[in-house]
């Protein structure tokens, strides 16, 4: 949601990519609905069944940690996500004429996701521009991340600045079947913490 409107700010016209990977999360298929009709972006639902290869607590039966960030790569990771999105939205941004990819990737606090580092980005970019015919014959392609550096609490402030209504984002990895965020879940504990953090209520219903 962040991203998008960093992007929309900066002058560029948003399409927003949502990928209906059949995630247990699906409330956040939802949410995305919602924010992209706010921020009036053009948006596409495009289905990839990742529980085909599972390997992902979010993909699979496994169980949702619920007792706080630890140490190493968590089972929520989901092998490749943020390659295969990024590479989907090339594949859109080459067919449609966009050059510019925003993607809301943080490598402060999160999970220790490999996907989520700037080196990811900076290869990916490098990728993009070798991978395409417009990236070989010149037409180059710039991926964006502006919220790599930042804090939860500062991504906060940054949707205050904007004008953002928070509550209409979601984060929960295993939300309960009314939507609810669990509480427990690695992202509801970095998301509570960056409210608290920002000195900002958190207008998230957990249970």
């Amino acid at each position: 949601m962040v991203c998008a409107a960093i992007a929309r700010e900066r002058g560029y016209s948003v399409v927003a990519l949502t990928i209906d990977y059949n995630q247990r999360h699906r409330v956040e298929l939802e949410a995305a609905e919602r924010i992209a009709a706010e921020l009036a972006a053009r948006h596409i639902v495009l289905p990839l069944d990742l529980r085909a290869f599972g390997g992902s607590a979010l993909t699979s039966d496994v169980a949702v940690p619920k007792d706080g960030v630890g140490e190493g790569i968590p089972v929520t990771y989901v092998p490749a996500r943020n390659t295969i999105f990024l590479s989907l939205a090339l594949g859109l941004a080459e067919a449609s004429g966009a050059r510019d990819l925003f993607i809301g990737v943080n490598a402060l606090d999160y999970s220790g996701y490999p996907d989520c580092r700037p080196e990811f980005v900076a290869e990916f970019g490098k990728l993009a521009n070798l991978a395409t015919k417009a990236g070989v014959e010149g037409d180059g392609f710039t991926v964006h991340a502006p919220l790599l550096h930042m804090t939860k609490a500062e991504i906060i402030l940054e949707a205050r600045r904007l004008g953002l209504d928070t509550a209409m984002s979601h984060s929960c990895y295993d939300p309960l079947p009314d939507g609810r965020h669990c509480g427990k879940c690695d992202a509801c504990r970095l998301r509570a913490k960056g409210f608290a953090d920002a000195g900002v209520g958190d207008p998230t219903v957990y249970a």
